[in-house]
């Protein structure tokens, strides 16, 4: 049949002229699948974003609360070593603080200027403690004032960056919406044979991934061949390329983002053809524009969530998961 209604999409400047024949359609829906897996990865890395800003604004509002209970804590003491300190000065003043010549002239025997020095002793001591005291706690009220201060400032600018990070989601949320719903008329348009081509001949072999955490979180995500590609989907009958990664890797009790490019960041990197059974794939011109993920199972394969209309399933490693293959990280073993 001819595809050419098929795409009459809404005009969009991203928008291709209508295809000429059935290879030309399925090329422009693998180009609107790649846009709209790119628009799903923006904001599945604005989401692990807020959730990190969410936990600088929680953390430093339990700051701010710790620092005013010190600071009010710092303050009472430094209220009652300062008390201590002025009865000991007015003490001074009225007489009972006197010097050792004093005490000297006005005792009656030297056992009574020994016991008086030794007073005098006392009442020495007593005040240096408490001026260090005294001292120690003013320190530690403006510490804690300082520290509250910090605690403010930093709860303000994280609250700040998730409200904008709020309406970038939900801007990016209504673009891939719509992508979406581009992506969805455009495969339901495509001829029998261009969505069996999608869908692929399947692999259904037996696979027991390997010694390790790695080879375990490669066979659930093996499990998970045929489970169809659906946006933001982690699973556990849909998943997108991150949410199957994140999957596989929790089943084993490592917890990963549901983001390819917060994965990037997991584990230690690993150099061209080095690949081991669990190791994470990625692809992009950059970290910061990394839009899939994949993970290889041995013998030059992967196994991913590619795009809408396929399911999970293998594919040759690197390039069956793009040709943008960027580095590899190992997230176990």
């Amino acid at each position: 049949m001819s595809p050419s209604p098929a795409l009459a999409l809404p005009p969009a400047p991203h928008q291709q002229p209508p295809p000429d024949t059935a290879s030309e359609a399925l090329e422009q829906y693998q180009k609107l699948t790649d846009r709209a897996e790119k628009v799903n990865e923006d904001l599945l890395a604005a989401k692990d974003d807020l959730r990190k800003k969410q936990d600088a604004l929680k953390k430093a509002n339990a700051d701010l609360a710790n620092a005013k209970k010190a600071q009010e804590q710092a303050e009472a003491d430094e209220e009652a070593f300062r008390g201590r300190v002025d009865q000991l000065a007015a003490a001074s003043f009225q007489g009972a603080r006197f010097n050792k010549l004093s005490a000297l002239l006005t005792g009656s025997s030297s056992e009574d200027f020994l016991e008086r020095a030794a007073a005098l002793g006392v009442l020495a001591s007593d005040s240096e403690q408490a001026l260090t005291k005294l001292t120690n706690a003013v320190d530690m009220a403006a510490g804690a004032k300082a520290k509250a201060a910090d605690a403010t400032s930093r709860a303000e600018q994280a609250t700040v960056a998730a409200r904008k990070l709020r309406d970038k989601i939900q801007k990016k949320a209504d673009d891939l919406d719509a992508r979406a719903d581009e992506v969805k008329e455009a495969y339901d348009e495509l001829s029998g044979a261009d969505q069996e081509t999608l869908a692929g001949g399947g692999d259904n072999s037996v696979f027991l991934g390997g010694p390790g955490l790695g080879g375990a979180a490669a066979k659930v995500a093996m499990d998970q061949r045929g489970d169809m590609y659906v946006y933001g989907a982690e699973g556990p009958d849909e998943f997108d390329c991150s949410g199957l990664t994140m999957f596989a890797y929790n089943a084993v009790g490592i917890s990963l983002p549901h983001s390819s490019r917060a994965q990037y960041g997991y584990g230690v990197a690993v150099g061209y053809g080095e690949w081991q059974i669990g190791d994470l794939l990625f692809y992009g011109s950059s970290p910061g524009s990394i839009h899939h993920v994949a993970m290889y199972i041995g013998g030059g394969q992967l196994v991913h969530a590619s795009q809408s209309g396929t399911p999970v399933q293998t594919a040759s490693a690197p390039d069956g998961g793009g040709s943008d293959y960027l580095g590899a990280r190992r997230i176990a073993g």
